[in-house]
């Protein structure tokens, strides 16, 4: 097996911006019952976008989480991916034992929060480093989402016009 080298310099360069701006919006996140999905997303405290109904194969609900802006879309005739298989699904906060205390007062099984090194230690990261402490939880169909505890970004984490 052979592979080819297609970076342009140095892995800190800067990315060519292109001439159109693209968002990450929406994602899909694939689910088997829609009416329990919806109840669960909303008791997390994700906003309710759009309920759009086409005919009898096609339903989209949407949610956002607070202060995001990218979005999840729960349906029918959206994915192909099956019910559950969604992993890694990173939700970004600035306090984590805040916001795992949010979702278990809110009716969510969150896992207690660990770091990681060499495999997940239990607690916050000694100390308490961005990107190093986590919490986890699955919806009802075992989408996993992470918390991930991010007070500082690394450099070049922004877009610069």
């Amino acid at each position: 097996m052979t592979s080819t080298n297609v970076s342009a310099g140095t892995s800190s360069a800067a990315p060519q911006v292109g001439m159109c701006d693209m968002r990450l919006e929406v994602v899909a996140v694939p689910v088997s019952d829609i009416e329990r999905a919806k109840e669960f997303y909303q008791r997390l405290g994700f906003r309710l976008d759009a309920d759009i109904v086409r005919g009898d194969s096609f339903r989209a609900v949407q949610f956002t989480p607070p202060h995001s802006a990218c979005s999840i879309a729960l349906g029918k005739g959206l994915t192909t991916a099956e019910p559950g298989s969604a992993q890694h699904l990173e939700l970004v906060v600035s306090d984590i034992c805040a916001a795992r205390d949010d979702l278990v007062r809110r009716g969510i099984d969150v896992s207690e929060v660990y770091h990681l090194d060499g495999g997940k230690v239990p607690g916050l990261d000694p100390q308490r480093r961005s990107y190093q402490s986590y919490a986890s939880f699955n919806d009802p169909d075992g989408n996993e989402w992470i918390l991930q505890e991010i007070t500082v970004r690394l450099p070049g984490r922004t877009w610069e016009d």
